[in-house]
């Protein structure tokens, strides 16, 4: 028997809609659903432990979402022709989803679980990274996993002074922002967004539209519960640190952390001490496990350096709220690179190194979505390139990473963690729109963490900034970015907002809110929370206070650079580009590459053609101008360009059954079709004309059905 299917609809303000599907599949998961929205579907399933992880001190959530390509009806390439590891698009889901889930479950829950969300068919316009945050708290939902309330994620945008909500490719590239919000009914938990310089105003509209419509999803999961009718579990409680340590031991700890915080000592030398605090602690506790030792000691001193701010007003590197640290720059570092810029803002310190290429170092995405995008539409290369989610190829791309070092610590490196493409993301949309658009050089930027005590990524676009213009990139505007926190007092209620916050602030605080932009407007922004506590009203002070500090950090990075350099670096590579008809591709190419071939040996430059917009564009790049100069006259000289109805002479160069090819300037060669050479029919061409022959042809314009020239003898009286 078929089992029941149960649903729930969600209504869109644009006449579509969002169908959440239970009961039928994966029924062996603790929670499944289906989202279907149009003919993008997805597979949502959790699955929970039995037993709780022993000693643990965070919620070991795992998120895992992947696009199948049968969703677009295509077999994957490679050898083995399956899916392999996820993308990095597929990681910036999970991530999405991840930050967005865990500030819902409850304080204490340590139980392993397991969401996978799949993405089985795609239709293009209907985008389904949004739509799998929606799915993965649906069927947390339904289950009987502990879950405060349900969430959910929307994308916005803004197309002629209207917001957009969850808009498809097409509508991206028209917007002066692309948000994706998560959030509960009664917070926001999550922001990440790109911007082309937007007001802190226009980001607030923006985020209060969303919530209102991230409610009616939360509304839609609610009425879904009801329907299957299903009691949540509880979980017991932990008890809290003063029913673990007796007085003696509190009254020690206490005292100490005191004593240090009041020091304002260094990242480093703060945590010895601590350390040296913990052991005496565990010594004094030896019959109780380590793990339950640090999960309260980590409590107590969360809760004593919290009350110590709110009664102090000061932090633990002796700051106000307000003060960021102190900055200080150097650019120009590295003599073989293209750009290097270092950038230290107390113990955080990024160095970002540039890279120029060519065409051929563009960075090429292989995603479902953007194979549906090549296949499924007509769009020129250059329109897939400026897509806001999605690009075919990037000309410009950022590499984040973070070695053990930079916190002073041991660890095994298997290759790019998910925190390191989140990250290096976040930096790279921040600097995307400020690149001036006629940029010709692929550009790749390295940033390295050398030291990390609080916003690693915001440094990274610092840094990344003032080795732009290190390197000579006519940049629009610099970008600089700053870390926002927030700390609660849980007993009185009272919010704190932090500027530039440290590491320890962002792991004991209630929330991070990463901005970046130029003295004009944000370009970029991510924010998590902990806990459900955002309002307007905080969101406005987060982000006033922010301009503040992001403006304070742009003054002290111009100090070192004040704008970009006039010339690039003496070896970086020179690159010209410029357009040809499309119909001497060929002719600047020659018989199996020969021609372009040549040139470059004879130039000592690469030479890059490509048909775009109905033209050919060429890309020279060389180690001087005077090589690049070199080529585009050969090019030129190649390039033969006739007026309609002229008359031209012509060498035959070679004669088939069906024609003769003849050559009209040096390199440039056409075929006079036999129907074209003389009204009177002849056996052999040959017996009419010979190799070496010198005619007279009329130019009667271009093919529309091959685009290549066509010429005509016949009407001329020259045998």
């Amino acid at each position: 028997m078929i089992p029941k299917l149960i649903k729930e609809k969600i209504f869109l303000k644009d006449g579509k809609y969002i169908n959440i599907e239970t009961g039928q599949l994966a029924k062996q998961a603790d929670g499944s659903v289906i989202i279907r929205m149009g003919n993008t579907i997805l597979l949502a399933t959790v699955v929970i432990s039995k037993e709780e992880k022993e000693g643990g001190n965070f919620l070991p959530l795992t998120i895992d979402y992947r696009e199948k390509y049968s969703a677009i009806g295509k077999i994957p390439g490679g050898y083995l022709k399956r899916e392999g590891r996820p993308t990095e698009e597929e990681i910036m889901t999970m991530r999405l989803i991840d930050r967005v889930l865990r500030p819902i479950f409850p304080k204490n829950f340590y139980k392993d679980i397991q969401i996978m969300i799949s993405l089985l068919s795609y239709e293009k316009n209907i985008l389904p990274d949004v739509l799998a945050g929606l799915a993965a708290s649906s069927a947390l939902y339904i289950s009987e996993i502990p879950f405060k309330e349900p969430v959910s994620i929307v994308r916005i945008i803004r197309v002629n002074n209207s917001f957009v909500l969850n808009p498809g490719i097409e509508q991206l590239k028209n917007s002066r922002f692309e948000l994706i919000i998560g959030g509960s009914n009664s917070s926001i938990l999550m922001i990440e967004g790109e911007m082309k310089e937007i007001s802190e105003l226009e980001l607030l509209k923006a985020i209060k539209y969303a919530h209102k419509h991230i409610k009616y999803q939360i509304s839609a999961q609610k009425r879904l519960r009801k329907k299957i009718k299903l009691k949540k579990k509880t979980i017991s409680n932990k008890k809290e640190y003063n029913n673990f340590f007796n007085d003696k031991i509190i009254k020690l700890i206490k005292y100490n952390i005191t004593k240090i915080y009041n020091k304002f000592y260094n990242k480093k030398k703060r945590n010895d001490k601590l350390e040296t605090l913990f052991k005496k602690v565990k010594q004094k506790m030896h019959k109780d496990s380590e793990n339950e030792i640090k999960y309260y000691f980590n409590e107590l001193k969360k809760k004593i350096i919290l009350d110590l701010m709110f009664k102090t007003k000061q932090r633990l590197d002796g700051r106000n709220f307000n003060k960021i640290r102190d900055i200080w720059c150097k650019v120009d570092l590295l003599p073989g690179v293209h750009g290097s810029a270092l950038f230290t803002r107390g113990e955080t310190q990024a160095l970002s190194t540039i890279t120029l290429g060519s065409s051929s170092d563009v960075k090429k995405i292989d995603s479902v979505i953007e194979q549906s995008v090549i296949e499924q539409s007509v769009i020129e290369q250059s329109v897939i390139e400026q897509s806001v989610i999605e690009q075919a190829q990037q000309k410009f791309y950022l590499h984040y990473n973070f070695p053990p070092f930079s916190t002073g610590e041991i660890r095994i490196i298997r290759g790019i963690s998910r925190r390191e493409i989140g990250h290096g993301n976040l930096a790279q949309r921040a600097l995307k729109n400020i690149l001036p658009s006629n940029n010709p050089y692929t550009i790749r930027i390295v940033a390295d963490v050398l030291e990390s005590n609080g916003s690693s990524s915001m440094a990274t676009v610092c840094a990344s900034t003032l080795a732009l213009m290190d390197a000579g990139i006519p940049i629009i505007r610099p970008v600089a970015g700053i870390a926002m926190g927030l700390i609660i007092n849980q007993s009185t209620g009272e919010k704190i907002v932090l500027s530039d916050i440290l590491g320890e602030e962002d792991s004991w605080g209630d929330m991070d809110f990463k901005i970046a932009g130029t003295k004009l407007g944000i370009t970029a922004c991510q924010m998590d929370v902990k806990v459900e506590c955002l309002n307007n009203e905080i969101l406005a002070k987060i982000l006033l206070k922010a301009k503040i500090g992001r403006l304070f950090i742009l003054s002290q990075m111009l100090k070192t650079i004040p704008k970009p350099r006039i010339f690039l670096k003496p070896h970086a590579p020179k690159i010209y580009a410029f357009t040809i008809p499309k119909s001497f591709i060929g002719a600047v190419i020659g018989h199996g590459g020969k021609k372009i071939t040549d040139i470059q040996h004879e130039t000592n430059t690469s030479i890059f053609i490509e048909e775009k917009n109905n033209l050919g564009r060429i890309e020279i790049i060389g180690k001087t101008n005077e090589e690049i100069k070199k080529a585009v006259r050969v090019i030129k000289s190649l390039i033969f360009i006739p007026k309609l109805g002229n008359i031209y002479k012509a060498r035959v160069k070679s004669i088939k059954e069906f024609g003769v090819f003849i050559e009209i300037s040096k390199g440039v060669e056409s075929l006079l079709h036999i129907s074209e050479i003389h009204f009177n029919k002849f056996d052999r061409l040959e017996d009419f004309l010979k190799i070496g022959d010198i005619i007279l042809v009329k130019y009667l314009g271009v093919d529309n059905k091959n685009g290549k020239m066509r010429f005509s003898n016949k009407y001329l009286n020259n045998t």
